[in-house]
């Protein structure tokens, strides 16, 4: 379960007010009869490779439909913009053969793969996206891409579908997000606290079923945990993890004004 990351990294406590969920959704049952049991990690569309970087830095056709079974997550790639004190952002779905290479660059950087633990050639990067874009579309892959520029990673889950759910009380259609901040110069100035917050509310405002925005950085990466604190999130737990003790973080939609 990869970390979210400020350079930024992507559950057993519970906070008093959370209760589990005991009751498995009619989507979780539809995913044990297809034979993608809650163990999958990860799920998405297919990748499609090629398209270049167009004028500016922003890939033309930048609108790219998003690929069959991704209606667990109510279409991230039509999500469109979210505007945001540092710029206009979009998240557009990973095509492996376009953004592979700087993926792997980013995943090279050693103060990312300290958490994300995905150093390496690019195969090990080309896996851990083809695991999601050749799922059942719980987890979807997406660059952040600011003001034209691509500078972030993220992944859009359902958490309650996610393997995390057996470490924390999951309530059906709760949305998990891990952010990484491609570039050094990004780093260190509040960036991430911004996305955050507006790519939270951004899942709030087009998945209408999901209440809470959950994300789970390792406790070791204190600017990770800060961004969130910063962004919008609160902190609920501390959980434990396959690698890593986490703090369990929440943005919930009844709270999003006041925090």
């Amino acid at each position: 379960m990869p970390p979210t990351d400020e350079s930024t990294d992507p559950g057993t406590g519970t906070d008093c007010e959370d209760t589990l969920e005991l009751r498995l959704s009619d989507e979780l049952i539809a995913l044990f009869a297809r034979g993608a049991g809650p163990g999958d990690e990860t799920g998405g569309g297919g990748p499609a490779g090629g398209q270049e970087w167009g004028p500016g830095g922003y890939p033309e056709g930048a609108a790219d439909p998003t690929p069959d079974g991704s209606d667990l997550l109510d279409r991230v790639g039509g999500w469109g913009p979210a505007k945001t004190p540092a710029g206009v952002l979009q998240l557009l779905p990973v095509r492996a053969g376009r953004d592979l290479a700087l993926l792997h660059r980013w995943m090279n950087d050693p103060a990312v793969a300290e958490f994300w633990e995905l150093a390496g050639p690019e195969a090990v990067v080309e896996d851990h996206l083809l695991r999601q874009l050749d799922g059942d579309g719980r987890s979807v892959p997406c660059l952040g891409v600011l003001d034209g520029v691509p500078m972030s990673y993220w992944e859009i889950y359902r958490a309650d579908l996610d393997p995390l759910a057996r470490h924390y009380p999951a309530r059906p259609h709760d949305t998990g997000v891990h952010l990484l901040i491609g570039g050094v110069a990004d780093r260190g100035r509040g960036l991430g606290s911004t996305l955050l917050r507006a790519v939270a509310d951004h899942v709030l405002d087009h998945r209408p079923a999901c209440a809470r925005v959950v994300a789970e950085p390792d406790l070791r990466n204190t600017p990770s945990v800060s961004a969130f604190l910063s962004g919008g999130f609160r902190f609920s737990a501390e959980i434990d993890l396959p690698g890593k003790r986490a703090a369990l973080m929440i943005r919930d939609r009844a709270l999003r004004e006041l925090l």
